[in-house]
């Protein structure tokens, strides 16, 4: 289940990722997928990964911001 949950979070944020540039809200989906992805991280005891995780979803989250 955690192997089936990585794949599908990393499988959405890739997508969010490249759609970017089509609206703002798809950078915020990004943010949540980076989210979403360090929390498998850190479920996976792969913490190095969950912390590199958490900071792409604090700069997404600021593009987000600005973007505004």
């Amino acid at each position: 289940m955690l192997t089936a949950f990585g794949a599908a979070v990393l499988t959405f944020m890739m997508a969010m990722y490249a759609l970017e540039r089509r609206h703002r809200g798809f950078v915020l989906a990004f943010a949540c997928g980076c989210a979403l992805s360090s929390v498998y991280g850190f479920l996976a005891h792969t913490w190095p990964f969950g912390v590199v995780e958490a900071v792409w979803t604090l700069i997404a989250l600021r593009r987000f911001a600005k973007l505004a």
